[in-house]
């Protein structure tokens, strides 16, 4: 009875080992069918003495919880993505092997003739597959992993028992295996300090534990994606104990790791520890798999028992660590302590701990300087310290540290300081904002009404509304139980052979949560579909925020935050005492000063990208598989059928083929019919209602509860991160600064144009004002002749027609979505929370409502402070409306308010009757800008005394081709100075009529030595064809995109022959390179050295990297990354993924770095001016190279613009890239170099000659910024 019962207990998989499918094994088989019938009783006897032999052996081993014999596994062969398990898609492992026969010190004794026979014959087949695993290993494995081929022995050699591992498998994952008193027996082995310094000593059975887990062998493992079988690695197990810094550096291995901890923190946030410690002894227990294991995934399952006072499990990690050849980590020991702190030992056992984490070369006070704590943790660590040190006390905190920039020298001065801007707003009014802001960062979704909603509601509407409820509540009921279902049978996989990696994260929210944000995502599809990776995206980045506002909750973080906000809004309250501190420095000193509770920056516990995708395919799935329609809902003629509401479809694109999933037409009918009177967005969509947690770190700012990166990132890159993670802080801070002055600037709705605005958008929209009509406007589309399939004229138009209905759909919405979120803040004051591209070009959090926004999102927003107009204001805004008309580019500044002045008649009219007047406000370059500017001249020209008008306008000054002007500066080229308004000149000098004027000439001596195109292009070139073009190419536009700006720009003129565009553009686009070679000769030889330098360093192996003169470091992203294919259901999902062990894309990183280095330097410009104006009291914002600030303050930026700009490129910046070069690129030292490198070292210390130009010049020049 015992033996069947053994069988029950290990069940066919398990006799066969873990994952082995027959029909895979019987692949390698030539034994027929009905041979294998007539041996499958005999084998299935055979197997099972096998194993029993292995059990006796594990039990006469003592505590021994395995059999310590050369063993291995094969992966699950399911193609089932559910069943895929972690290691399967991170990391090669140990492969299978059948049976085999004994050797060493075994002598059992001896079988019949049946079973010697049957074993010859079992040997045989062993020996045929094990064969075929070496042919395989050696065709398929990748380079550099499969180091010998597996040679094969018939004697002599002790095998792996499959049946037994999978035993003692079963006993190390099982709950009860960790609870066992046999595996954790002495009490005394956390008192004994032996235990903790020396785990594999004769007290400790974790000794025997590490030996076993040590004496492990590997052989190839097989793993097999798509049903294709690949030999992933070969590997000898005999290998010196891995220290700390032998782990791999690569991003790969790390993004590997990531998905380890991710898996970890799950269950540490399920306060699941058993589940945690199985999942950790997958890898531990294999050499294999353990080498991506570091000290941080120990560290988590230690956290797990820490908080449930579990010793005797902490001790056991402790001794796992030390058999993995990791040192305990300062984490380590604050478990440590905390498990210590909620279970208070003997003093004796906390003495050796903390005597243990002296001698590791770790201090006491680092314990809380260095360690990131959640809930009680702190507090815990500090009560076990204090049980041997009653007197001690908290560290203080580190002086701050103050950054040494030579651009900042003033700025940073102490001698200099003045006090913060006070807003315009008490403490009690700004508590009451932050109360209202954090309210709505924790609902994560904000419902508001649409500005479509002031329509009359028609029947029809109703009617379809209530329709809409119905089939949302079945459709919720649906999506519950396909999760529920879900969720129940992935449970399953995880307590059997296979693990499931998906199941811990669809535990981490309630059930509903998951089903809220399936709903919210079909409720906002638009009726062409959308991408299924976006959708995938979406889904998962939706899962993340929110179990990340959960963290924060549950960690106690969002406590903390509150306490600090509310100190932190005395620093910008107008009643409270002035303070002489940044936002920075002041959030951080009431840190410091808060001394206890958790740590304000959460430990990182981000999800790789790919699980991120994986996890969103799924959600995507439930939702395509369990939301339905009927059929005939909108027709009862039809059969009451229910069919998907979503398809999956394929649509090629310039990319290849693209999965898209659409709605059904009868959804998108019932949709489009309801006219539904809300939005809802992501909070982090909404501007916020209080002043932004200031930026303290790459980790920590912007938001409330919303989780935000301090640079913006490509999907699955991770490169950036860790560049600004390894910076240190110091060199962080101003670039920090610069954003908070940008975040902290309020903002207020210009109601009277918005009204204007939602009236027209209402009323059918107008293209030409930038108002986008409904998709009820579009053309019809064409006829086709029914029953025939038409031509292929027709069938071109139809696709036109829908190109264009999708094209306004797209519009309309993002109109819609603008004016919406706009209409919802319009009686509020708001905030823009900042943050940066890897260039450092910086940008509004909140991504549809912003004023970097279009004409018609910058004419509805006005600073919320005003300020009087003073002496010039009114001059200023004058000049701006005409600026803002395109009219008077080349005249001077003197000039342009004299037009203003001829015009007042038109620009009254247009403020007084915008719609029913003379309208000359239509007729602008910018209309609803123009329009605004209209409006607020009138209201000050009206006023007694317009000086003493108070303004919330924001006045712009636009650089001259801002990215020409950095060029000619940094090679002080004296003719291209001129030609950008880096040189004083009574008018502005425009570089795009300089270039028309050039390519013209040009064309005239073409046209006289009788090239045909130069003919036919006569009187068609100006200013706005070459503009475009002159614009981009400092920016890195090849001449391929240089034609298709010029085919563009000739297509908009009216009788420029269509038969002569492409050639046209063609020629265009030389003669403006040329003349642009002509006229910028340094600039040009700067930008061909940039591109070199970059070509040879990328075709080094390396990525470009540099650091900006404010410090912030820069990477190039560009990798010739081959895309990870995502098996799942519905579609194979290609995901790229970026690592810095991958090849650099050469073409990319030399074309962008010219472009990426000069956005890097003019944003450092715009952040220099940001500080030196937050230090004059001026309010701030830019747009990139276009600033803006108050009609009083526009003469005082632009002279801190000029200055900081002279004093940018007084900086030997070139001189410094090639130096930073030099020490990233090549080894300094080396008398034996490779040719590359020395032709590298040449191109970098070949630093292009300067020009003539004084820099000072600037200081003078009116047209600059203008």
């Amino acid at each position: 009875m015992s033996v069947l019962r053994l069988r029950a207990a290990l069940g066919p998989a398990r006799l066969r080992g873990p994952g082995i499918s027959w029909s895979v094994l019987r692949n390698y088989s030539s034994a027929s069918a009905k041979e294998k019938a007539s041996r499958s009783g005999v084998c299935e006897r055979t197997e099972l003495l096998e194993v029993l032999k292995a059990r006796v052996k594990q039990l006469q081993a003592g505590h021994i919880p395995e059999v310590t014999l050369n063993k291995g596994e094969l992966a699950p062969l399911s193609s089932d993505k559910l069943q895929e398990p972690l290691w399967k898609a991170v990391a090669p492992g140990p492969v299978g092997q059948q049976p085999g026969p004994r050797g060493g010190d075994e002598k059992p004794s001896r079988p019949g003739g049946w079973a010697e026979k049957l074993k010859k014959e079992m040997h045989v087949r062993q020996l045929k597959v094990e064969r075929r695993l070496s042919i395989a290993a050696a065709q398929l494995a990748p380079e550099g992993q499969v180091k010998d081929k597996p040679k094969v022995k018939a004697k002599g050699k002790t095998k792996t028992k499959a049946k037994a591992k999978d035993k003692t498998k079963e006993s190390l994952k099982s709950p009860e295996s960790l609870k066992s008193p046999e595996s954790l027996k002495s009490p005394e082995s956390l008192k004994s300090p032996e235990s903790l310094k020396n785990p594999n000593s004769a007290k400790s059975p974790k000794a025997k534990v590490v030996a076993a887990w040590s004496q492990s062998h590997t052989v190839p493992r097989v793993i097999y994606p798509h049903g294709k079988p690949r030999v992933l690695a070969v590997k000898e197990v005999a290998k010196p104990p891995r220290s700390q810094s032998g782990a791999k550096d690569s991003s790969q291995h790390k993004v590997l790791q990531q998905t380890i901890h991710s898996n970890l923190e799950c269950f540490l946030f399920l306060q699941k520890p058993e589940e945690a410690e199985r999942f950790l002894l997958l890898y531990h227990s294999s050499p294999a798999k353990r080498r991506l294991l570091d000290v941080n995934a120990y560290n988590i399952v230690m956290r797990c028992w820490a908080r449930q006072g579990n010793l005797k499990h902490v001790n056991r990690l402790f001794s796992m660590l030390e058999a993995a050849g990791l040192q305990p980590s300062l984490d380590s020991y604050a478990a440590a302590l905390e498990c210590m702190g909620r279970v208070p030992p003997p003093a004796k056992a906390v003495h050796r701990c903390v005597q243990q984490l002296k001698h590791n070369g770790f201090h006491v006070d680092e314990l809380f300087q260095k360690c990131l704590f959640e809930e009680d943790e702190k507090e815990m660590v500090l009560r076990a310290i204090r049980i041997v040190q009653p007197e001690y006390q908290l560290p203080p905190p580190p002086s701050p540290q103050t950054c040494t920039s030579s651009l900042l020298q003033d700025f940073y001065s102490k001698e200099k300081m003045v006090s913060y801007p006070k807003l315009d707003f008490s403490v009690q009014e700004l508590q009451e904002r932050f109360q209202r802001q954090l309210e709505m960062e924790l609902d994560n979704t904000v419902t508001i009404e649409s500005v479509e909603s002031t329509k009359p509601l028609t029947p029809q509407a109703e009617k379809a509304r209530e329709l809409l409820a119905t089939l949302r509540s079945q459709w919720h009921e649906s999506l519950l139980q396909a999760l529920q279902k879900s969720k129940r049978s992935m449970a399953r996989l995880t307590t059997g052979s296979g693990y499931n990696t998906l199941y811990p994260y669809l535990c981490l929210l309630p059930d509903e949560e998951y089903v809220a944000i399936m709903m919210q995502i079909l409720n906002s599809l638009s009726p062409q579909g959308e991408s299924l990776a976006v959708l995938a995206r979406e889904l998962g980045n939706k899962i993340y925020d929110r179990h990340v506002t959960q963290r924060k909750l549950r960690s106690r973080q969002l406590e903390k935050v509150q306490e600090i906000y509310q100190g932190y809004i005395q620093l910008l309250a107008r009643d409270s005492q002035p303070h002489q501190y940044l936002p920075r420095e002041y959030w951080e000193k009431l840190v410091a000063d808060a001394g206890f509770g958790p740590s304000l920056n959460l430990r990182d516990c981000s999800w790789p990208y790919v699980l991120l995708m994986r996890l969103g395919m799924h959600m995507l799935e439930l939702l395509v598989r369990a939301a339905k329609v009927p059929r005939n809902i909108l027709n009862p003629r039809l059969e009451p059928k229910l069919i998907p509401v979503l398809y999956h479809i394929y649509s090629f694109r310039s990319s290849g083929q693209v999965g898209l999933i659409k709605p059904h037409p009868i959804f998108s009918q019932i949709m489009s019919d309801a006219a539904e009177a809300t939005l809802t967005f992501n909070s982090s969509a909404i501007p916020m209602l209080c002043p932004p947690v200031p930026w303290t770190s790459p980790n920590f700012g912007a938001f409330v509860l919303n989780d935000t990166k301090l640079m913006r990132f490509v999907d699955g890159a991770v490169q950036h991160q860790l560049l600004l993670e390894q910076c240190p802080p110091v060199n962080l801070h101003p670039v920090l600064d610069a954003l908070n002055q940008l975040g902290n600037c309020a903002w207020k709705i210009n109601q009277p144009v918005l009204d204007i605005i939602i009236s027209i958008f209402n009323d059918k929209g107008n293209e030409r004002l930038d108002i986008p009509p409904p998709v009820s406007e579009a053309p019809r589309p064409p006829t086709v002749p029914g029953g025939s399939a038409g031509s292929k004229t027709q069938k071109h138009e139809l696709l036109l027609y829908k190109k264009k209905v999708a094209e306004m759909h797209s519009l309309r919405m993002d109109a819609l979505y603008k004016l919406s979120i706009a209409n919802y803040v319009r009686d509020k004051v708001f905030w823009f929370p900042h943050n940066m591209d890897f260039r450092g070009r910086t940008y509004p959090c909140p991504p549809y409502f912003n004023h970097l926004g279009n004409d018609v999102t910058r004419a509805i927003l006005l600073f919320a402070e005003g300020r009087p107009l003073g002496p010039k204001g009114l001059d200023w805004l004058k000049i701006h409306l005409v600026n803002l008309t395109g009219l008077k580019k080349k005249n001077a500044l003197q000039e342009r308010l004299e037009y203003a002045n001829e015009i007042m008649e038109e620009i009254l009219d247009s403020a007084d009757r915008p719609l029913t007047g003379r309208r000359w406000w239509m007729d602008t370059d910018e209309p609803w800008q123009a329009l605004a500017c209209c409006m607020e001249i009138a209201k000050a020209s009206r006023c007694p005394d317009p000086a003493a008008y108070v303004s919330h306008f924001p006045i712009h000054q636009d650089g001259s081709c801002n990215g020409l002007q950095h060029y000619a500066a940094l090679g002080r080229d004296l003719i291209g100075a001129i030609s950008v308004n880096l040189m004083p000149c009574s008018v502005p000098q425009d570089v795009y009529s300089v270039v028309a004027q050039q390519v013209e000439e040009f064309r005239k001596k073409d046209a006289e030595q009788g090239v045909r195109i130069a003919q036919v292009l006569q009187g068609f070139i100006s200013r706005k064809v070459v503009k475009q073009t002159v614009m981009t190419v400092v920016y890195g536009v090849t001449r391929y995109g240089g034609r298709l700006q010029m085919e563009k720009r000739l297509k908009e003129i009216d009788g420029f022959p269509e038969e002569y565009l492409w050639e046209a553009s063609q020629y265009l686009v030389k003669q403006v390179f040329n003349s642009i070679k002509e006229m910028f000769s340094a600039t040009r030889d700067i930008q061909n050295w940039l591109t070199e330098s970059a070509k040879l360093i990328a075709q080094s192996g390396r990525t470009v990297e540099w650091v900006t003169p404010l410090g912030l470091p820069i990477v190039q992203p560009y990798y010739r990354s081959k895309p990870t294919v995502l098996n799942c259901g519905m579609q194979h999902l290609s995901v790229k993924t970026f690592y810095t062990n991958q090849k650099p894309d050469t073409v990319k990183q030399k074309n962008a770095f010219p472009p990426n280095f000069i956005h890097s330097l003019d944003s450092t410009h715009m952040m220099l001016t940001a500080l030196h104006c937050l230090r004059q009291g001026l309010t701030f914002v830019s747009v990139h190279d276009c600033y803006w600030t108050h009609a009083l303050t526009v003469d005082v930026m632009n002279q801190i613009c000029r200055q900081q700009f002279v004093a940018l490129h007084s900086e030997r910046i070139l001189q410094d890239l090639s130096k930073f070069m030099l020490e990233t690129y090549c080894s300094p030292g080396r008398e034996t170099r490779a040719l590359w490198q020395k032709k590298l070292m040449e191109q970098l210390s070949n630093v292009p000659e300067t020009g003539e130009f004084n820099l000072k010049k600037v200081m003078d020049s009116t047209y600059f910024f203008s």
